[in-house]
């Protein structure tokens, strides 16, 4: 804790004084001090448009969480859906995101619905993915073990592969959060009126580089503390002894 202290203070003390002694103009980079008065100044603002991306940034991942883990379930147990779900899945994570949110906001609109699916598709497929990858890693000494037993199929699966996959799961779920956090932000630069993207695009055609370096910091804080709530739920997955 201490040494995050002092390295976050070193590096606010180098902004600073950065920005003062090579003469930063204040619409390219702002001084530190100038962005902590802006969300001092603005706090409820950034607050009130940080619930509103928090929203959707949570809705899409719970989304993209327990859907992520049905479908790997399927895609495992299931070969006809693993020869055919499966490309598709790989076939559709390598469109560029990005490029698919005009196509949201078209569909679903400037409501929440459109950026919530776009923290939906950033989110997706690391769930998919860590959740094959800890079902198909089961120890094969435990795998050995319940055939010595005579254990059916299905309680292999239920009572060893699914608590074993568990810490793979949750790492993908902890890899999804950040991902989530950008594609709620994407939603939101492309067709919004509320948010912490919408308030980004707004200092930006205002040139307030202070609000915007005070938005990012609050999207940062954001991104942060969801992802700690992730951590502490995985950190309890009492499983991770496997």
């Amino acid at each position: 804790m201490f040494e995050r202290f002092v390295l976050f203070t070193a590096l606010a003390v180098l902004w600073e004084v950065s920005v003062v002694a090579l003469h930063v103009k204040p619409y390219l980079v702002p001084r530190l001090s100038l962005v902590l008065e802006t969300l001092w100044t603005h706090h409820l603002n950034l607050l009130l448009q940080g619930l509103v991306t928090a929203r959707e940034i949570v809705l899409g991942y719970l989304a993209a969480a327990f859907g992520g883990v049905l479908l790997s379930l399927a895609i495992y147990t299931w070969p006809l859906a693993y020869r055919t779900l499966y490309p598709m899945l790989v076939l559709f994570q390598g469109l560029p995101k990005i490029a698919l949110a005009p196509l949201m906001v078209i569909w679903m609109g400037y409501g929440i619905s459109s950026k919530v699916l776009m923290a939906f598709l950033f989110a997706f497929f690391p769930v998919v993915i860590s959740t094959l990858g800890g079902l198909a890693g089961t120890p094969e000494n435990l795998m050995e073990h319940f055939r010595a037993i005579r254990a059916g199929q299905w309680t292999t699966f239920w009572r060893l592969q699914i608590p074993a996959a568990l810490p793979s799961i949750m790492d993908g779920c902890k890899t999804a959060m950040p991902l989530a956090v950008i594609g709620a932000i994407v939603g939101e630069f492309v067709g919004s009126e509320r948010g912490l993207g919408y308030l980004i695009l707004e200092a930006t055609a205002q040139a307030r580089t202070d609000l915007l370096f005070a938005a990012l910091v609050a999207v940062s804080i954001l991104a942060g503390l969801l992802y700690w709530v992730v951590e502490m739920i995985a950190n309890r997955v009492w499983w991770r002894a496997l």
